[in-house]
């Protein structure tokens, strides 16, 4: 069979939601990804994630979130490369597509780098089963 007859089957398969084990549920885990640093400095500190978390994230998000210290590093709009403190943000979203989950992480993800005057934040989503 020629890849190509295989492509429309293969872009079904990643759309569709997964068969999820008994006890489980079908949910988007979103991972976002947030800098630090401004212009080389430590710009956000844990008072202000912590802050930010209780204001922003926890009233879009109420049932649950979970954070973990990162270090990354990007290449900004500059050319630089940037190596950095980060937080990641990790939420499983139950019974959401990937673009619900978008959605509804892009007031949050905006409302990071306005506050803190960032480049970007990374998101990724990716569904999977979940159980709690």
């Amino acid at each position: 069979m020629r890849a190509a007859a295989l492509l429309p089957l293969f872009l079904a398969a990643c759309a569709a939601p997964p068969r999820c084990p008994a006890g489980t549920e079908p949910a988007v885990i979103a991972t976002l990804a947030f800098g630090r640093n401004q212009g080389g400095a430590l710009r956000v500190t844990d008072a202000d994630w912590a802050a930010f978390l209780a204001e922003e994230a926890t009233p879009r998000f109420p049932s649950g979130l979970t954070t973990h210290d990162t270090q990354g590093q990007w290449r900004g709009a500059d050319g630089v490369i940037a190596r950095e403190p980060g937080k990641l943000l990790w939420l499983v979203i139950p019974n959401a597509s990937p673009e619900e989950a978008a959605a509804r992480t892009a007031p949050l993800v905006s409302a990071y780098r306005t506050r803190f005057g960032q480049e970007s934040v990374l998101s990724s989503f990716a569904r999977g089963c979940v159980s709690f």
